[in-house]
């Protein structure tokens, strides 16, 4: 699908997010039927709860597989209303028992910009990790919704200095992008500010990670969910993510999610503030790297 770009105005509205956003989500609604909150559903009967949500298209949710509790956990955010849960439940059908629903404050939005800041021609965007190939060409990872119809990149706001081109970019479905550096005189380390990034791993539920970006600096939290499906409107549908209860505003997108010395992830979108928390998705790196046949340094 080709993603139509807006205006720097249209976006800083689109990406306009609002705040109050609580870490612990209300739920929405018990189920109709006591004796599902203690039944078991299949995976078959989960994977079809889980179509359903899919199915139903609604604008402003997000939702995985938790093993732990055997439910689709469905997160909403604050434009979804109680007649779209209602939905969701009815395409669900005799699933509907296998879905939580949990409610965040806020609107779930690509987060354009961040980290170290880089420009494309119209909007801004975070550098996420610099990478190299087999042969030691140098590149760097960010989103895709970043990367989507952008041709060359630069370090600075009136566009003097050349990064590179984009070499590949995929969004939606993913939410992952390469820009090939062009420019032999500019720094490429193999860090995320002061931290050596060494190696490359896949998230797990509870691990302690960290974001950088451009906009709210350093920020810390843990991964709540895997395999999170979100739903940012207009047919913007990306699979996969990491979702975490660490906080991002606009001017994050792109920038780096990781634990330690390993890259995890980059970031998608979210809602909420760095004032009072928020829910923050991330494309896993190491998706990103093996599409591309690329490493960390």
């Amino acid at each position: 699908m080709r993603i139509t770009r807006t205006t720097p105005t249209q976006k800083l509205r689109l990406l306009a997010l609002t705040a109050g956003l609580v870490a612990a989500a209300a739920t929405l609604g018990a189920p109709t039927a006591s004796a599902d909150a203690t039944r078991t559903f299949s995976a078959t009967r989960l994977s079809a709860a889980d179509d359903a949500v899919l199915a139903a298209d609604v604008a402003g949710t997000a939702w995985h597989v938790d093993t732990a509790t055997g439910r689709v956990v469905v997160t909403a955010d604050s434009t979804v209303s109680p007649a779209e849960i209602a939905k969701i439940k009815h395409r669900a059908g005799s699933n509907a028992g296998a879905l939580r629903f949990e409610r965040t404050p806020g609107v779930f939005n690509k987060l354009i910009s961040g980290g170290d800041a880089i420009y494309a021609s119209g909007w801004r965007c975070s550098l996420g990790f610099n990478v190299r190939d087999g042969a030691g060409n140098h590149y760097f990872l960010t989103a895709g919704h970043c990367t989507d119809g952008a041709g060359t990149w630069y370090s600075n706001s009136s566009r003097t200095t050349v990064l590179g081109s984009t070499a590949g970019s995929s969004f939606p479905v993913n939410d992952y992008g390469i820009v090939r550096y062009t420019n032999s005189s500019v720094s490429k380390p193999g860090a995320v500010g002061s931290v050596d990034i060494t190696s490359a791993a896949n998230a797990t539920v509870g691990m302690s990670v960290t974001r950088r970006g451009s906009t709210t600096g350093i920020h810390s939290g843990r991964v709540t969910g895997l395999n999170a499906t979100v739903n940012y409107g207009g047919g913007d549908v990306v699979y996969g993510m990491i979702q975490t209860n660490v906080c991002a505003e606009p001017g994050d997108s792109g920038g780096p999610l990781y634990s330690g010395s390993r890259a995890i992830g980059l970031t998608s979108g979210g809602s909420g503030n760095c004032s009072s928390g928020g829910t923050t998705f991330f494309q896993p790196v190491t998706e990103a790297l093996n599409a591309y046949g690329v490493h960390v340094y």
